[in-house]
């Protein structure tokens, strides 16, 4: 009897060790439950779980993008890997236009410390390439304990928050990385580098389908008497837009030398100090509502299905830049052109303005999107 006892009290005490250990042990490797697939897109894939944090499809798509920047650098996986769990730490992967104290963006990074302008760090692509020449910087970068690289480059109040999103960004990395972990830059014909791109982890779900007429208005250049909108921020954004007409577009891409549809609005935006979502998914939620096609103004943003998407998940957006205009990348084939506004009218589901003109410009620390 007393040998049974005996056995009981062990198997309590080890019951609470082996529950503690199931608790524990999941914190060592991550694993990815995918929410979503293609149809609420992006070429991040859609939304998922990582280590029970919920990421949308537009955070997906703000990794895949790092992945991306990384990859076309040529830099090890290791880079790649900090990166992400510095914009899990800081941002979540968001885009975000406020922040503590003057902080915007993925990484959160401000303008006083000399990361760059508002502008230029609400540009996922300039922030991940400030934040990985810090990172190079570091002596030892790649071989510092889980924690210390992005410490060093971020100089947190809170220190210890970043190891333990290190599982969770390379179960993210996993799913975008191509080639080698430890790439050596090859020498291309012309002398620079090859570009290596992340993985899509979707078909291109962001083309247009508005047919064509070249005749109505020239796809890429301004017709004679265009002028950009008067109010500051609308003029930023617009300006920037079309500055890049003729450039290609590539799936998933932010600049600054191709863009997919909602990578352009980004980018535009930003060009304005003003963040916003990285996908159409969330962009249709940005700013507010306009109510009709005769109240939009120049910097709005107009969606529609486009070539896979629905009235209820719009797949491809453009930009009012007045004068009966749109600009938008219209699909891989075509690059960033011009459209009538007319071509587009009967197929618009909604339409959203990302700043009131003649608003005040947002405070340091930014706005709520």
């Amino acid at each position: 009897m007393l040998a049974g006892v005996a056995g009981a009290l062990v198997g309590l005490v080890l019951l609470p060790i082996l529950v503690l250990a199931l608790m524990i042990g999941p914190a060592a490797t991550a694993t990815i439950v995918q929410l979503s697939g293609c149809e609420q897109g992006g070429p991040g894939g859609g939304s998922v779980v990582v280590d029970r944090q919920q990421l949308g499809a537009d955070e997906m798509g703000i990794a895949r993008t790092i992945v991306d920047v990384v990859q076309q650098r040529r830099l090890p996986r290791r880079a790649a890997v900090l990166a992400i769990a510095t914009g899990l730490v800081e941002s979540r992967l968001r885009n975000l236009d406020y922040g503590d104290r003057d902080s915007v963006g993925v990484f959160q990074q401000r303008p006083s410390q000399g990361w760059g302008t508002r502008v230029q760090i609400l540009d996922p692509v300039y922030a991940t390439g400030k934040f990985l020449d810090a990172l190079i910087a570091l002596p030892g970068w790649d071989t510092l304990a889980p924690g210390r690289a992005e410490q060093a480059v971020q100089r947190s109040g809170f220190p210890d928050r970043y190891a333990p999103r290190e599982p969770a960004a390379a179960a993210i990395v996993d799913r975008f990385w191509t080639g080698p972990d430890n790439p050596t830059p090859p020498v291309a014909p012309g002398g620079g580098t090859e570009a290596v791109q992340a993985k899509t982890l979707c078909p291109d779900q962001g083309g247009s389908d508005v047919p064509r007429d070249p005749s109505q208005v020239d796809p890429k250049k301004l017709p004679p008497g265009y002028s950009l909108p008067t109010d500051a921020r609308q003029r930023a954004a617009v300006g920037f837009a079309l500055g890049q007409l003729g450039k290609p577009y590539v799936w998933g891409a932010k600049g600054p030398d191709a863009y997919d549809c909602s990578g352009l609005m980004l980018a535009a935006w930003a060009a304005a100090g003003v963040g916003i979502p990285a996908g159409t998914i969330s962009q249709v939620h940005a700013g507010h509502a306009v109510a009709s096609i005769q109240q939009v103004q120049p910097g709005d943003l107009l969606f529609i299905p486009g070539a896979l998407g629905t009235a209820q998940v719009p797949r491809h957006v453009g930009m009012y830049a007045g004068h009966g205009l749109i600009v938008d990348a219209y699909d891989t084939d075509t690059g960033v052109i011009l459209e009538p506004l007319s071509a587009w009218t009967s197929k618009i589901v909604a339409i959203r303005r990302i700043a009131d003109p003649s608003s005040p410009s947002p405070p340091p620390g930014g706005s709520p999107l």
